[in-house]
């Protein structure tokens, strides 16, 4: 009887801890599968997430690249259309200037191209073929004497070259920056030597040559009536004959202007020589001036030296 019962015992002990173990076993599993399965999900969703934001913020990035370069587009745009905007009104005010000028000369210049002076004026003015001013300089004494040694006439001849031929010639020059200064008078006594200057209301200088050129026309035309007025340097030595035959041939033709024509780039780089501060009025950025006389000698006939008078 005792030893049934103990094997009995030993059955149920071993059926309880069996249980036991299974249930454990079961716990253990239970523990290693979450740790096995559910401890690398954050992670997996981590490296996603990163992924995720990485791809967004590129995308935002290049959003926001894009949104850039739009606005420096829309301002470059606006920058354009405003410059082209003022260029454009500057024509305007450009070409209303002409036409008013054209408008002013028109009514001072008659039919025939003679300008339209008052009968006090006309007396005063003295009839020529041809006024020639010789551009020089208060420094170009050397080259004055040059020109009165070879080719212009001097003292009683000048004055016979202007009675029977019409043929006026003079040095053209304006007065210092100084009243009476020591250049003034050394001129003062050059003219009492050998009366050949035309004095000009006009100082000075190398950057003030057009104008100087300007106010010669107009103090020109205001002194004579002449069919050609003519601008000269005085390093430049002229043929007056061949000068005076030449000009006859267009002597009943308007607005002639006559010169060794050119014509070259319009330079728009401020930091380049010759530099054109309005380069726009002569059309797109890399245009060429339109043909003109280079500036050693040139004639404009009487309607076209009125008009710069009236107009300058």
């Amino acid at each position: 009887m005792r030893g049934r019962g103990n094997v009995g015992s030993e059955k149920r002990v071993s059926t309880r801890w069996i249980l036991i173990l299974c249930i454990s076993s079961f716990g253990l599993g239970m523990l290693f599968t979450n740790r096995l399965w559910v401890t690398p999900e954050p992670g997996g969703h981590f490296i996603s997430r990163r992924r995720q934001e990485q791809e967004l913020q590129i995308i935002s990035e290049d959003c926001t690249t894009k949104r850039k370069l739009g606005q420096d587009k829309d301002i470059m745009g606006e920058v354009t259309k405003t410059h082209e905007a003022i260029q454009s009104l500057d024509k305007t005010i450009a070409t209303l200037q002409m036409e008013l000028a054209a408008s002013r000369s028109s009514q001072q210049i008659g039919v025939d191209g003679s300008p339209s002076i008052t009968t006090a004026t006309q007396q005063q003015r003295q009839k020529a073929f041809f006024v020639m001013g010789i551009n020089t300089a208060f420094s170009s004494r050397k080259r004055r004497d040059s020109v009165r040694a070879t080719w212009m006439p001097q003292g009683e001849k000048l004055q016979q070259l202007e009675r029977e031929k019409g043929i006026v010639i003079r040095f053209m020059i304006g007065h210092s920056a100084t009243s009476n200064s020591i250049l003034d008078r050394a001129i003062d006594s050059e003219e009492a030597q050998h009366n050949d200057f035309l004095r000009l209301e006009h100082v000075e200088g190398y950057h003030e040559l057009s104008a100087k050129t300007k106010t010669f026309f107009s103090t020109a035309v205001a002194k004579w009536d002449a069919d050609f007025y003519i601008k000269v340097d005085d390093d430049v030595h002229v043929n007056l004959g061949m000068l005076a035959a030449t000009l006859a041939k267009h002597r009943s033709k308007p607005r002639v202007y006559i010169g060794c024509m050119k014509s070259g780039p319009v330079l728009s780089q401020k930091s380049v020589k010759y530099h054109e501060p309005e380069y726009w009025k002569f059309g797109e950025e890399g245009n060429k001036y339109f043909r003109h006389a280079t500036g050693q000698i040139y004639a404009i006939s009487k309607d076209l030296a009125t008009y710069i008078s009236i107009n300058q």
